[in-house]
């Protein structure tokens, strides 16, 4: 069997076992974290949903930090925290999962989408400027891949406006521009800690704010509205009485994914280094290939690298993104897409009136996508091997 044939076309695949798009790095400290505090009895928010704020407060610099169950809640309750609500609009990128326009459409906002940097994949202040309007009253953007956005220049339009920023760092916990750290910036900042994420609790999310206010707040909403210290009503040196101080939501972390949080943010800067290393040696490796395009170095500051998106030079191949995937695949790669354009999903096309053509830079960059396999378990080899796949199929369908 040929070794240079796509594997598509009959070749042998660079790989036999097949390497998965993502894996979580679950080590025994998280093992014995979880089983503890599921003998504990205590499995719903409580002691240790608070340790864990406090470590993610402590890491970013901030006074308080509120847990959740998503950063899709972050993103809801950090708006409401923020104002935003029915007639408002909200400025955000329209490379972009759906979550964040889901949050405002739901709130009775309007998402009001800009087109991104070609280089560094983010909408900046500039772009977001020329969508404000007066009913505009918050900017999101997005720290795209963990690389971060220049946030004092948008929180400087913001100032400069009177409007409210509110920044999704779903891709960027351990991520820093000018020696900050990104969620001590905005008014307010998203974390995700997806299976996929920089650091996991299997499902959850964390807001962060340099105002300690609005994460009380935020605490208090996804509690169904109750004081701050309400979840104590369930121990037995807690009072029975509460209050209910506002409509709130069921939106809080738990104890069982707040453990393992606490033993993941021990490892959240060696995670960040692995994806780094692996960021170089992905970089080192398609340096030669001009069919491949590779995301520029991020000089300010620690780049999270919580994904490592590639572009394919369609006038350098004889087959587009999608075939391009396909191949992959059946190289034993496993490959994905971030993100499909908010505006090419049915429903915000047909809520924003937009159409294919509204966000060229953006479109352009989601035509020749494709994101590669980069998290701390993966070897030396794995990476090498992912480098040979891609090079396996330039080679082979270069024009």
């Amino acid at each position: 069997m040929r070794t240079d044939l796509p594997a598509s076309e009959g070749g042998r695949p660079v790989r036999e076992a097949f390497l998965p798009f993502a894996r979580p790095s679950i080590g025994q400290a998280e093992l014995d974290a979880v089983v503890e505090t599921l003998k504990s009895g205590w499995l719903t928010v409580g002691p240790r949903t608070r340790e864990f704020e406090k470590t993610v407060a402590e890491y970013i610099g901030v006074p308080g930090a509120a847990a959740l169950h998503s950063c899709t809640a972050g993103l809801h309750l950090g708006m409401v925290a923020l104002g935003i609500s029915e007639g408002d609009e909200v400025v955000l990128p329209a490379l972009n999962f759906a979550a964040a326009a889901n949050m405002i459409v739901h709130l009775g906002a309007r998402p009001v989408l800009v087109d991104i940097d070609p280089e560094t994949l983010n909408a900046d202040a500039a772009t977001m400027a020329d969508a404000v309007t007066e009913r505009t009253k918050l900017l999101l953007p997005l720290h795209f891949a963990g690389r971060p956005t220049d946030i004092d220049a948008v929180i400087g339009l913001a100032r400069d406006r009177s409007l409210r920023v509110l920044a999704d760092g779903a891709h960027a916990i351990s991520a820093t521009i000018d020696g900050k750290r990104i969620g001590s910036m905005a008014d307010a900042t998203s974390f995700s800690f997806y299976v996929t994420k920089g650091i996991t609790t299997g499902e959850g999310g964390i807001v962060t704010s340099p105002d300690a206010d609005v994460t009380d707040r935020i605490r208090r909403l996804a509690l169904h509205g109750m004081s701050s210290d309400a979840w104590k009503r369930y121990s037995d040196r807690g009072p029975w009485y509460y209050e209910v101080l506002e409509a709130g939501y069921k939106y809080n972390m738990n104890d069982v994914q707040a453990a393992l949080g606490i033993c993941q943010m021990e490892r959240v800067d060696e995670f960040r280094s692995s994806r780094k290393a692996m960021a170089a040696a992905y970089a080192e490796g398609f340096a030669e290939d001009d069919a491949v395009w590779t995301p520029p170095e991020f000089d300010r500051g620690d780049h999270a690298w919580h994904l490592y998106t590639i572009q394919i030079e369609p006038d350098a191949l004889t087959i587009g993104r999608d075939q391009f995937i396909h191949a992959l695949l059946e190289e034993g790669i496993g490959v994905s897409v971030h993100f499909i354009p908010l505006h090419y999903h049915p429903y915000f096309r047909e809520h924003l009136g937009l159409e294919p053509g509204s966000f060229p830079v953006t479109e352009s960059y989601f035509e020749r996508a494709v994101s590669l396999p980069i998290y701390p378990s993966m070897t030396e080899n794995d990476v090498s091997d992912v480098v040979r796949a891609v090079r396996k199929l330039t080679r082979h369908y270069r024009r």
